[in-house]
């Protein structure tokens, strides 16, 4: 960010300290408007033509454009990979357990990595691993969906499941009722 002497152009579109637009002047002229004010010149619009300076105090302008720039990085919602591992044989109510647990994850708008592990004998019977893996996924269709088929890695059944996205659709019919 130029300001004062580090600006280039020979004529500038100046905005005064009261916000209103002066109009196109010549720097060393606007250079002189901010010193009279007791402030600095800061070249806001680089690329226009000429470019756009203001007259303002520096130190408060970087630091409301850092502050800006905190506010927009609080907004923001940091996808995780939360993972959720089971074996073939498991209880039923491990596997609702299991299940809520990755509902509420990809609720939340994080992505699941669902693992299924087989110990032992129990590669003998992928088939059986298969059916509860597949039933797993489809109970969570409603909020999220697969992003690849599930692969065997070594021992491991393991796909990721991202959620899915809530349609306008849906959330203006639910605010006119």
């Amino acid at each position: 960010m130029k300001h004062n002497n580090q600006i280039r152009a020979k004529n500038v579109r100046l905005i005064g300290i009261d916000g209103k637009q002066v109009g196109v002047v010549p720097l060393q002229e606007a250079l002189n408007i901010a010193q009279e004010a007791g402030v600095d010149l800061v070249e806001v619009v680089p690329d226009a033509d000429p470019p756009v300076c203001k007259v303002i105090d520096f130190g408060k302008f970087r630091y409301d454009q850092t502050k800006r720039k905190r506010e927009g990085k609080k907004a923001q919602h940091q996808v995780k990979v939360k993972e959720v591992k089971f074996k073939p044989n498991i209880d039923t109510h491990d596997f609702e357990f299991k299940l809520k647990r990755a509902r509420g994850f990809l609720e939340k708008g994080n992505k699941v990595r669902v693992v299924c592990f087989f110990r032992g004998r129990e590669m003998l019977h992928r088939n059986r691993g298969e059916k509860v893996f597949a039933s797993f996924l489809e109970n969570l269709e409603d909020v999220g969906t697969a992003e690849a088929a599930a692969k065997f890695l070594g021992r491991t059944l393991a796909t990721v499941v991202a959620p899915i996205a809530v349609s306008t659709a849906t959330t203006t019919t639910k605010k006119t009722q």
